[in-house]
């Protein structure tokens, strides 16, 4: 059975890209790391347009091999053909953005894990499962990486599967060119050129730029380069041209590139080449897959679906993160350009951000139980409340929450960072769902915790999986300068948020400030739309009427059809009043779970900071009822399904 639609085999590293545009490499003073190496991008593109995909490659035996292993992973990858290399670390690259024609880069791969890729690594079951094997010319260089390369194309053919090259010449990882030399893309090179020439034959696609194309003929003459790699392969061969789009030639190579066939082209700003042909052969490959019959490919649509996602590429920092889904791709293509430099497209942006965030964080959160422990003002009035109490309360609570999750999904807290900081520490990478609080307790209209600076710039120090917290009292009956006072700080929050790469959760409470109806929370939805606020998570009060919270859920459809979702506040309420506005909540599919605290750790604080009861007593309570609500939401979800 075949359940994949591509494999590709090759290089895997960790891409180090200068955040700073415009300068030297020797100048950069951050980087943001990245998922790299051709094989791995291409994976990753090709995932995200909706295709079946798996790697074959090898990562060290340490953070950076663990992070590839873990980023595909979220990227939707088959990680089986990943082995871990105990010998060798993962390889790096530093890339830098100077301007639009120079991005420096520097490779870290000697001896490293992907070029100890070995004919063992190769198992023939794997290759049977899959309709295409996408190579890359790297492996060729070496004579253990090209075995295990040309063992994976045999297998290939053995089992009826396509076969592609992406030739991804780099002149120093063949040796012809110095370690200082990484942007350099053309170096002729007869050993290269042989060698190539060599292994053409096992292709059913070959894809390169003219300097590729090049190389593999032996000669600057584009036309006679192509016409040297038809003589030594059948394959359709796709040149790219940059700025003049791509042509595909199944045939004989004609007089002038010009008379091969095409897509529709892009004009968009380039920004960013580097890691632009892995997204441009992720777009190819979807066209390519898609048609059933390698003899009836539609290759205008292929091309377009390639020109399409390198515009992606070239307009985007890093290479993986700025390639787009196939929502995306689908919205592009049907609606156009509307501006040129595509990173800063709000429509597009939006889009892309809301349906590529789950590669940011692991976890699955379809269903998300939240024991809300966040709480300030709340702790501090409590009789015998120091703030090493607190702290290690929190501590007791984190604990709770683990006890229930266990080893499963879709549970998370609320921690915030001032009281809570061991406890929110201690929760990273523990496979909890993780939001925490902004906002100083009880501000209204809102005033931000210290913590994160006059700027919010303390934001980029927040780990990825923390969830950005807001919450606000509002009302629809606010004065105008109440709420655009309001409005504006939300708005600042949330953009400062995605600046950083952080979700954001925006809880909003208009009881506390007046009388409710069926549509007050909706009315309030609607007007932080309106304000040019797009949370990623929504808090809302619990509602007693199914209307109430049909018309919350319109409001956010209307706007944001990728929302996370909502959870279900608690305001104190008693586990009785809890469970009934649960059973009314859970028929509502957006609404994705709860969020409760003070039901849960309300009497254990009281008891725990007088010295009543022990941290175990403590521990023990609280993880009772965090259970028994985690057990009364799944039974009033399935309710709805049955």
């Amino acid at each position: 059975m075949k359940d994949l639609d591509v494999i590709t085999i090759g290089r895997a590293g960790v891409d180090l890209y200068g955040a700073q545009i415009g300068g030297r490499l020797e100048d950069m003073g951050s980087f943001e790391k990245y998922i790299g190496g051709s094989p791995t991008n291409i994976a990753c593109g090709t995932s995200r347009l909706g295709l079946t995909t798996a790697v074959i490659t090898r990562v060290g035996d340490e953070h950076m091999g663990r992070f590839i292993r873990e980023q595909l992973a979220r990227e939707g990858v088959n990680v089986e053909g990943v082995a871990t290399d105990p010998e060798r670390l993962t390889a790096l690259v530093i890339l830098g953005i100077r301007d639009e024609d120079q991005f420096p880069l520097i490779f870290y791969r000697e001896n490293c894990a992907d070029m100890a890729l070995s004919e063992e690594d190769i198992e023939p079951n794997f290759i049977k499962r899959t309709r295409a094997v996408v190579a890359t010319g790297t492996h060729l260089s070496n004579l253990r990486t090209e075995a295990a390369t040309l063992k994976a194309l045999e297998y290939a053919r053995q089992f009826g599967a396509r076969t592609a090259l992406d030739i991804d010449y780099r002149p120093n990882l063949w040796g012809v060119a110095g370690h200082g030399d990484g942007e350099s893309r053309f170096v002729e090179s007869e050993k290269v050129t042989a060698k190539l020439l060599s292994t053409l034959h096992y292709f059913d696609l070959i894809v390169g730029t003219e300097e590729e194309f090049h190389i593999a003929g032996g000669t600057t003459n584009t036309v006679a380069a192509l016409r040297k790699v038809r003589e030594n392969s059948k394959a359709t061969l796709v040149c790219k041209r940059g700025a003049l789009g791509a042509i595909a030639f199944e045939g004989d190579i004609p007089d002038s590139l010009d008379d091969g066939q095409a897509g529709e082209g892009f004009p968009i700003e380039v920004f960013n080449v580097l890691g632009a042909g892995d997204g441009f052969f992720s777009g190819l490959l979807k066209g390519w897959m898609d048609c059933p019959d390698v003899d009836l490919i539609d290759w205008p649509t292929a091309l377009k679906y390639a020109n399409a996602c390198g515009a992606f590429a070239v307009s985007r920092h890093g290479c993986t993160p700025a390639y787009p889904t196939l929502t995306e791709l689908e919205f592009f293509l049907s609606r156009g350009v509307v501006r040129k430099d595509l990173r800063n497209d709000p429509d597009l942006e939006q889009i892309h951000w809301s349906t590529t965030r789950h590669t940011r964080t692991a976890g699955d959160w379809s269903t998300l139980r939240t024991f809300a422990f966040d709480h300030r003002m709340q702790l501090e009035e409590m009789e015998g409340y120091t703030l090493e109490k607190g702290g290690a309360f929190k501590q007791l609570c984190l604990k709770a929450a683990l006890n229930v999750k266990g080893a499963n999904d879709g549970y998370g807290i609320l921690c915030d960072n001032r009281i809570g900081r061991a406890a929110l520490h201690a929760a990273s990478g523990s496979g909890l769902w993780i939001g925490r609080p902004t906002e100083l307790p009880g501000a209204r209209p809102i005033e931000f915790e210290p913590e994160l600076g006059e700027d919010l710039g303390q934001l980029k120090e927040w780990v990825r999986e923390n969830v950005v917290k807001l919450l606000v009292f509002c009302h629809p009956d606010d004065d105008a300068e109440t709420r655009a006072l309001q409005e504006a700080r939300v708005k600042r929050l949330g953009t400062a948020a995605r600046r950083n790469n952080l979700e954001f959760l925006l809880e909003i409470i208009p009881s506390k400030v007046g009388p409710v109806d069926t549509h007050t929370t909706a009315t309030l939805i609607r007007q932080f739309y309106e304000a040019g606020v797009y949370p990623d998570w929504w808090k809302l009060e619990p509602m007693a009427s199914a209307e109430g919270w049909a018309a919350a859920v319109a409001a956010i459809e209307e706007y944001d059809s990728h929302t996370r979702g909502i959870v279900v506040l608690g305001l104190d309420a008693p586990e009785a009043e809890l469970s009934a506005s649960f059973e009314v909540a859970a028929k509502f599919p957006q609404v994705k779970g709860f969020a409760v605290g003070r039901t849960i750790f309300g009497d254990a604080a009281r008891a725990w900071m007088k010295g009543e009861i022990s941290d175990e007593a403590a521990i023990a309570q609280m993880s009772e009822r965090f259970a028994r609500l985690c057990e009364i939401w799944d039974k009033a979800r399935q309710n709805v399904k049955a």
